[in-house]
């Protein structure tokens, strides 16, 4: 675990409130609404296929990562897809995205993932830091 952190944990109810501000400021394409925000939080933290973790300090929380297993028949098994990671901008650089990811495998790796995977253009140089390799190209569409 990072020194510049507390613990990593399971979301709870009570944190949406903190992790709101770190999840408007992870959205660049999408205007996040508050109200969808709050009932996606909910869902996630009950969800048994999603994994929605904190990293903490005595002061608050810092950083999240939101991640789902699923199965699929490419890997013969399910997967773990990072959905989304988020640090404090003040914390970066500090283990603190290390520590989620490295949570989110292990938690994925118990699921009986075959790999975890995740779509990013802004931290690559993080990613490729912690022994990930860059594999495919990310396309969407928009159905709002």
């Amino acid at each position: 675990m990072s020194a510049a952190i507390d613990s990593i944990r399971p979301a709870v109810s009570n944190d949406c409130e903190s992790i709101w501000p770190l999840a408007r400021g992870f959205a660049t394409t999408f205007r996040l609404r508050e109200d969808a925000f709050a009932a996606s939080f909910e869902a996630n933290i009950h969800h048994d296929e999603a994994l929605l973790i904190v990293a903490e300090r005595d002061d608050g929380i810092v950083g999240y990562l939101l991640a789902h297993c699923h199965p699929t028949f490419l890997a013969n098994g399910p997967v773990g897809w990072v959905e989304e990671v988020m640090v404090d901008e003040s914390w970066r650089r500090k283990g603190v995205g290390e520590a989620l990811m490295a949570a989110a495998e292990t938690w994925s790796a118990a699921k009986g993932a075959a790999y975890i995977a995740l779509a990013s253009r802004r931290a690559l140089s993080f990613y490729e830091a912690i022994g990930y390799e860059d594999s495919a190209t990310f396309f969407r569409k928009s159905l709002t």
